[in-house]
């Protein structure tokens, strides 16, 4: 029997993370378009002047958040403090690195890792503390097929996801009962942006990588030739759906999981075909590892 949530009927205070551009700026148009109170923000809103003005001339508050900063949870607390409180937390940040795993540097990794699951876990602990005792809030974080089935030189960028998505399914249990949702979106490719912002790893790959996936996906991606077919407006409209019980979200408000994306639904193939096929095969020594009774 699916959890039934309960969903004030007043204007939701939101905080988006990652606003300067791509699916964040997008989610906070139609947050503000729909009449909800929106905090958006971003590492360096100096550099997005346009953007800010933008969204505080409609209503909304633009603040700077770091979520590579240790301390990026304060932002809550302040907002809480001054009366604002978080009913939707959206982990939007991040940014994706391209190198075959053996080339990642352990630096490069953990940076990705903050970006990607210490930031918006730092972030999780603190709104969830505040939503719990007000019995309502929403967690949504913004994933990728990445974390169902990675593709060659995304194996960093899929481990931190992955880990979030995660962490983020038992979180989801433990505070079901206290009237808190966690919404995890798995997103395809759109038209975002992502192939004007690849990051390389600084260590070229070696030469038995030539011609390879990797390097294809590589040069793809960095040359800019990436031609996703995804409409990164209409998915953040459902996303909003979903989060308020309207539209495509009405009676799902339950949910766990979003998916978005054409070629993000063809993976989810492909991941379930993938578990089949190894259950269909080593079902039976899967079954059969048990403890034998006295």
């Amino acid at each position: 029997m699916s959890t039934i949530y309960s969903t004030p009927k007043r204007p939701l205070t939101w905080l988006i993370t990652g606003c300067s551009s791509g699916f964040g700026l997008s989610l906070a148009r139609v947050v503000r378009a729909n009449g909800h109170n929106l905090i958006a923000s971003s590492r360096d809103p100096s550099s997005t002047p346009n953007l800010v003005s933008e969204i505080e001339n409609n209503g909304g508050k633009w603040i700077q958040l770091d979520v590579n900063d240790s301390d990026c949870d304060k932002a809550i607390e302040e907002l809480e403090r001054q009366g604002q409180l978080v009913d939707v937390l959206v982990n939007n940040a991040g940014y994706c690195m391209y190198n075959p795993v053996e080339c990642f540097t352990d630096s490069e990794v953990r940076a990705l890792m903050e970006t990607l699951y210490f930031g918006p876990s730092r972030l999780i602990r603190t709104a969830v503390r505040h939503m719990r005792q007000r019995r309502f809030g929403i967690i949504v974080n913004m994933s990728s097929g990445a974390a169902l089935e990675s593709n060659p030189s995304m194996g960093a960028y899929a481990a931190g996801k992955g880990a979030l998505d995660c962490m983020s399914k038992a979180l989801a249990k433990e505070v079901e009962a206290f009237n808190v949702r966690v919404l995890t979106v798995l997103l395809g490719t759109f038209n975002t942006g992502m192939g004007n912002a690849t990051v390389l790893g600084k260590n070229p790959p070696p030469e038995d990588y030539k011609g390879s996936l990797s390097e294809k996906i590589m040069d793809m991606m960095s040359t800019g030739n990436f031609t996703p077919n995804g409409d990164k407006d209409k998915a953040m409209k459902a996303v909003y759906d979903v989060v308020v019980g309207e539209g495509v979200g009405k009676g799902h408000e339950a949910e766990r999981a979003l998916p978005l994306g054409q070629d993000l639904a063809a993976r989810i193939n492909n991941v379930q075909e993938y578990l089949y096929h190894a259950l269909d095969v080593f079902g039976g020594i899967c079954n059969n590892v048990y403890l034998e009774k006295n």
